[in-house]
């Protein structure tokens, strides 16, 4: 097992030969939907309160 071994991923590079232990990437099939992930029922989200503006003085 090494260089010559075109079973591993060492072998693969060696060779130059790609397959199923060395893949090129993940292909993503086209146009297929993912379901949507469904949020926690025991969460709840808190809204901040908007930040409140400095009033500029008046130059007397």
């Amino acid at each position: 097992m090494g260089k010559g071994d075109r079973r591993t991923l060492k072998g693969k590079r060696y060779n130059a030969s790609y397959g199923n232990s060395r893949s090129k990437g993940v292909v993503k099939a086209a146009g297929t939907a993912t379901a949507p992930v469904a949020k926690k029922a025991g969460t709840k989200t808190v809204a901040k309160a908007p930040a409140k503006k400095a009033v500029a003085k008046k130059a007397s």
